[in-house]
Formats: structure tokens, sequence, C-alpha cells
């Protein structure tokens, strides 16, 4: 029971932290069609210019600023760079961004280098924020999963409750009508585009300390958040917020239990032996597999149900 409820906590603080991200991504997918593939990068960015920040501002300052500071520079791109390919199709769009990765991990080696930063949790939230069963649970943990679900409220408050998101609603699907009536669409577009790059960096802020900063962050957490993206459903903030949290917590257990599926099956007196199929496979280690089963996932998903869990559109 310690370990399951400890283990739990864990993995939804990550799914969260997932969520966030995947949170940008899928808007921008949903309203512009655009496959970021520089969204991982913009959570590097956030992460960096957050370390950079907390030296002259402290880390509140840092939280605030650095996801500002990369939803600007997220708008920017989309104003003077993206816009300019939009209307030449997907394949322009995708290889735009993935340009831009590549030049957001140059800048940043040239200016920070490439050894992992020394990004640590702040002071005040270090340390166990409550004991169960006699396992402590770290205070910014807590932290992060309490950002992330402000967060989350208040992206529904925003597209539910305000005008902004009423236009924001109305121009996925008919952007013409919208554009017909007045509003400036591809400066809604910037803003959205601008305000998924921001969660991006809001998430390497949270996450920058909590893991590690270097160079490789943006390859590490990018295939992962396509994978809840396209699991979740295309375009679908709710699948991307169920899949967050069914990864978060489904990676975080195996990499917990740190046991084979011969050792666990044997507390169930089941006993598995050479001449079962697939043993050699069976004598991993769940840890050993964990980073695998996010593509699990996706693999399965594509099979059985390629418009993801709660998707609305094919593909």
């Amino acid at each position: 029971m310690e370990f399951f409820a400890i283990s739990l906590l864990n993995g939804i603080s990550y799914g969260l932290l997932l969520f966030m991200l995947s949170s940008g991504l899928t808007l921008i997918f949903s309203m512009m069609g655009v496959l970021n593939f520089a969204h991982a990068s913009f959570y590097m960015l956030g992460a960096y210019l957050a370390h950079a920040l907390t030296q002259w501002l402290g880390f509140l300052g840092a939280l605030l600023l650095a996801p500002l500071l990369v939803g600007f520079l997220g708008a920017a791109f989309e104003r003077w760079c993206l816009r300019r390919v939009h209307a030449m199709g997907h394949v322009p769009e995708l290889l735009i961004t993935f340009g831009l990765s590549y030049i957001i991990l140059e800048v940043v080696q040239l200016i920070w280098g490439r050894s992992s930063m020394d990004y640590r949790v702040p002071p005040e939230l270090d340390g166990p924020l409550f004991t169960l069963f006699e396992t402590q649970f770290p205070t910014y943990r807590a932290f992060m999963m309490g950002v992330s679900l402000l967060m989350l409220l208040a992206l529904w408050l925003l597209l539910t409750r305000t005008r902004v998101g009423l236009l924001i609603q109305a121009a996925l699907t008919h952007p013409e009508t919208v554009q017909a009536l007045g509003h400036n669409v591809p400066r809604l577009f910037m803003g959205v585009f601008g305000a998924g790059a921001a969660l991006a960096g809001l998430a390497g802020v949270l996450g920058g300390n909590a893991f590690v900063t270097e160079p490789g962050m943006a390859a590490t957490v990018g295939s992962v958040i396509f994978v809840v993206v396209v699991v979740g459903g295309m375009g679908s903030l709710a699948g991307a917020f169920v899949a967050s949290l069914l990864i978060g917590i489904v990676q975080t257990l195996a990499v917990a239990i740190d046991q084979s599926v011969v050792t666990l099956a044997a507390r169930w007196g089941v006993m598995l032996t050479h001449t079962h199929w697939g043993y050699p496979l069976f004598e991993l280690k769940l840890s050993q597999v964990a980073p695998i089963l996010p593509y699990l996932f996706l693999v399965l998903m594509l099979i059985f149900r390629p418009r993801g869990l709660l998707g609305q559109r094919e593909g």
C-alpha cells in the first residue's frame, strides 16, 4: 500500500508535467494543423532561461518571466517564419519547425555549453511535504502538481468562459467565418502558438530542476509528448490529459517496481521456465522496459483505435 500510494503520487506529478507540455502542442495542432517539432525545444529553452533568471530574480521571478519570454519567442517565430510557409502545406511547416529545433539546440550549447546545468530545486521547496506510510513525499513534487492543476483550470476557463476562448474554438472549425466576421485570425493563430510555447516553457521551468537541465533534454521528452498527443487523440485536450496521466503513472510504476515478470509471477504462484515462449523477455526488469512502454501504447493505439482515446479526427 505504501509503495503504491507514493508511486501513484509520483506518477500523477509526472503525468501532469507531460500534460503541461502536450497541451500546448495539442492547442497548436487543433487550431493550426501544425505538428510543431520544436515544441520540446521550447521546453528546454524554458529550463535554461529559468536557470539564468533564478540567479537574478529568484525562482518565483523565473517561474513568471521565463514562460513569457519563451511565449514571446514562439509568437515571433509564428509571425515572421511559420506564417510565410503555412499556405504551402504541412511538409514545409514540419521542416521549418524541425530546423528551429536544431537552431535552438545550437544556440543553447553556444551560450550555456554542452554539460548539464546546476539548476536545483529552490531551498524553500526542498524537503518532504508529508510522510505517508513512513515514506516522504517531496514538497517540490506537490508544487509541480499544484501549478499544473492551476494551469489546467486557467486553460479550461480561457477556452470556455472568455470571448477569446470562444473565438479560438470557432476558429478551430470555421476560420473563414471568423475572419469574415471581422476578427483577425492570423493574430489569433500567433497568440495560440505563443501560448503553446509558453506552456512548454513553463513545463521547462518546473521540470528542469526536478529532472535534469542539459542539451539532450528536448530529445528525451520530445518523442514522449508526441506519443501523448497521438494516444490521447490528435487535437483533443481531454485526451491529452488522460493519456498524460496514463503514461506518467504506468512509467513511474514500472520504474519503481524494478522486478522482472518472472519474479512477479512467482509471487502469485506461477512458475515461468525456459520452456515458456518469451522467457528471455520475461527476465528483463520492468524498469528496463519502462522507456518503451509509451511507444507500445502508441503502436497498440494506432492498430486498434487510430483516432486515439478521445480524438475527433482520424490520423
